[in-house]
């Protein structure tokens, strides 16, 4: 398992200090100062305002509608609603085809309510206060309809629906029974929602049958492409921005109903028309991590080895779309079994549809299987650690593939010894420290490490500074910054002379920022960009009127921001084009997708200390150490930075966050920002991050992997793991909250 691919550092770019660095972003100063425009951000002349009208009942119809009063609103322009909006097509919504939405069915194509907050009409004012204000004088009656309002609710009335990325290999079932050691638990996680500091927002307008849409959107090209099929025009004649985004975690991925709705108004009134969906409805409207109910059932020989492995797990979706939260992704190559089965159901509730949200699948999925491992390494008298290390698998079983690179094993042992996991003992609530409760926990991380297609240009300019874009996306990870490494790498021009534009569709095509695949997809494709544009300077340089006209261009190198021949003599890349009298030397580049060769994935693990106070029922992580195997670490702030609010959001999962929904109706009752728990700067604990950095050449020429999506997965086992080691309790189903932990824990009875 030391599939060791450490680079010599001469091969692909030229290698120097640039990359690895903890350079500083260099969008920073923008968003510091405000210059930074978010979707919201942008003021066309003539703005106005559109707000929605949503459905206070989940499930039934619209019966009436009455806009009249709304309509003699101060400032109202117009009201929206399925009575009165244009003629639109449905996307065909192919990942494969680049035009996925979210929610197949378009905004106002009927009068069927299918979930609390659904948009039913869209008021449109010229200013937002007057807009929101006509929106809560839209009178609606519905056609009530029981409604179902939860997992159980689904599978009881209708059953499942098989899901996609089932597995199986040799017999499960028949290694299970008679097996030396075995469990067969479930676990549960809630719905999960998004709450990114940017709101879902939309600004659009049209001019000349060219629609110009500023959306909170983490993949403008997929997007353009979607809205193309909707409106039926050329992709051409659409352009979507998003230079900045306020995070998205997954529900920025694929384009939403009020998007569709934003651009279809505009149209409609011929003027620019903006967006905002309110926080209540982003819990409603705008995607959310599924509800998941999971069983697993491990066995082992008498010597603690993995004999059988079955995780079947089911998800909550929508009425109107099929949302699989594939939780045995991971599962199915993690520890080496040789009779596996992994199955995915979905059940169908009165809510939105889910989507991605951080890690998807494995999240839900490692907190799972993680805290089964722990169980199962309890039922076969192994200590967790040693448990793992000896069941980690070495190849990927499921597709009978090498790992283009993994070192698990050694990110392991790393972070146990500098935790200081050999100082555990394993007896329950043995560890105390005053009044506190000490708990040890540990779990494994992975995430499977993806790259797509791309296309880049690069240009150094003559006044000696590069130019580089890419519609790709920066949702807040770095994109810009590891862009501008990457042309200074390459081409020696020092990173404060790289300019970096992203988030257009204009730009050469790149990849949605999402799956933790921006990375390991747009760098090689701005490499490829910036090498074809270093060739065509070297043409320069040498053609009749060039700095080098004796020389090859293969002869030339790279030096310094210019070019040097064999005998030293070096000139600027600015005055190579003063001389050629050319304002820039260009390149494009195309790269492509991933090949199949090996499996390529990211591994690492978490240690997590838990404090408990039973007698005044304090819960707490008090420490966090993650070590981290994502191949090469491009900027090691950055990267660092990510696995931090990874952890964060870990514990977010593991402790505190859970949408709540009436189970008479299936309303959401905490679809707010006060009653929605997440971490806040007191629930910090220590953190402490290891990052390997062994470069994983066989997966792209940087040599790196997706970093973050991986610090999410297993921290919640990890913590509830750790609350198992102090408490002696179990929590099958999460969040772990106080009233979980209270019930038949015998510390909290004695206190």
């Amino acid at each position: 398992m030391s599939n060791d691919n450490r680079s010599d550092g001469t091969d692909g770019a030229k290698r120097g200090g640039i990359i690895g660095a903890g350079v500083p972003r260099i969008d920073g100063p923008d968003k510091l100062s405000g210059r930074a425009n978010y979707a919201a951000d942008n003021l066309p002349p003539n703005l106005s305002y559109a707000y929605g009208v949503f459905s206070t009942v989940a499930s039934g119809t619209v019966s009436r509608l009455s806009v009249e009063e709304a309509r003699q609103m101060p400032g109202v322009v117009d009201v929206f609603h399925h009575g009165h909006f244009p003629t639109l097509y449905r996307s065909p919504s192919s990942f494969a085809q680049g035009n996925k939405v979210e929610e197949t069915r378009l905004p106002f194509e009927d009068e069927r309510v299918y979930y609390e907050g659904q948009f039913v009409a869209l008021v449109v004012a010229d200013t937002f206060d007057n807009a929101r204000a006509a929106a809560r004088r839209v009178k609606v009656d519905y056609s009530a309809e029981s409604a179902i309002a939860n997992l159980e609710q689904g599978v009881q009335a209708h059953g499942t629906k098989k899901g996609s990325g089932n597995h199986a290999r040799g017999d499960a079932a028949a290694n299970f029974d008679g097996a030396a050691h075995t469990i067969d638990v479930t676990y549960r996680t809630p719905v999960e929602t998004h709450n990114p500091m940017e709101m879902h927002a939309s600004t659009a307008w049209w001019d000349d049958d060219h629609l110009t849409i500023f959306d909170a959107s983490q993949g403008v090209v997929v997007a353009r492409n979607a809205l193309s099929k909707i409106f039926a025009m050329p992709p051409e004649r659409i352009t979507v921005h998003a230079p900045y985004i306020g995070s998205g975690f997954g529900s920025k991925l694929w384009t939403w109903p009020h998007a569709i709705a934003t651009a279809a108004v505009s149209r409609e009134l011929g003027r620019p028309v903006q967006l905002v969906v309110p926080r209540p409805q982003m819990f409603t409207t705008t995607g959310h991590r599924p509800e998941t109910r999971q069983r697993l059932r491990l066995a082992t020989d008498a010597s603690g080895k993995l004999v059988s492995l079955r995780h079947e797990s089911i998800n909550t979706t929508s009425f109107t779309d099929q949302y699989v939260e594939t939780c045995g992704s991971v599962t199915k190559s993690l520890y080496s079994c040789p009779n596996l089965t992994v199955s995915h159901e979905t059940t169908r509730v009165n809510r939105g549809t889910p989507t991605s949200m951080r890690a998807p699948g494995a999240a839900p999925g490692l907190f799972a299987l993680e805290s089964a491992v722990d169980e199962m390494a309890d039922a076969a008298g192994v200590d967790p650690l040693q448990f793992r290390l000896d069941n980690y698998a070495e190849r990927d079983e499921s597709q009978d593939l090498e790992f283009s690179s993994n070192h698990i094993v050694e990110a392991t042992n790393r972070a146990a010894e500098k935790f200081g996991w050999a100082n555990r003992n394993p007896e329950v609530g043995s560890m105390k420290d005053g009044r506190e409760i000490v708990g040890y926990g540990m779990a494994a991380c992975n995430w499977e490490a993806m790259k797509m297609a791309c296309d880049a240009r690069v240009s150094i300019r003559a006044d000696g500074t590069a130019f580089a874009s890419c519609a790709t996306q920066d949702i807040g990870t770095g994109t810009y910054t590891i862009v501008a490494q990457t042309v200074s790498d390459v081409t020696g021009i020092p990173i404060d002379r790289v300019t970096v534009k992203l988030g257009d569709s204009s730009y050469p095509d790149g990849p949605v920022s999402g799956g933790s695949w921006a990375t390991a997809t747009t760098l090689p494709a701005i490499a490829k960009a910036a090498r074809a544009a270093l060739d065509e300077m070297k043409r320069y340089a040498t053609g009749d009127n060039g700095a080098f006209a004796d020389s090859e261009a293969d002869a030339l190198e790279v030096a310094d921001g210019g070019l040097r021949s064999a005998d030293g003599t070096q000139t600027s890349f600015a005055d190579i084009l003063k001389a050629a009298r050319y304002g820039s030397a260009d390149g494009e580049a195309h790269t492509d997708a991933a090949d199949s060769e090996y499996s390529y994935r990211s591994f690492g693990a978490h240690f997590v200390e838990v404090r408990w106070d039973p007698g005044i029922s304090r819960l707490r992580v008090a420490r966090v150490f993650s070590a981290i195997d994502v191949g090469r670490v491009i900027n090691e702030t950055t990267a660092r930075n990510q696995v931090e609010g990874a952890v964060v959001m870990g514990i977010g999962m593991g402790l505190f966050e859970a949408t709540e929904y009436d189970e008479r109706n299936a309303r959401p009752v905490n679809n707010n920002y006060a009653e929605y728990l997440v971490p806040v700067h007191a629930d910090q604990p220590e953190i402490d991050v290891i990052l390997l950095d062994y470069p994983d050449t066989k997966f792209n020429e940087y040599g790196a992997r997706g970093i973050g999506e991986i610090g999410i997965t297993g921290l919640a086992a990890a913590v509830a793991n750790a609350v198992h080691h102090a408490t002696g309790k179990r929590i099958r189903e999460l969040p772990i909250t106080l009233d979980k932990l209270m019930e038949d824990v015998p510390q909290a009875r004695s206190a």
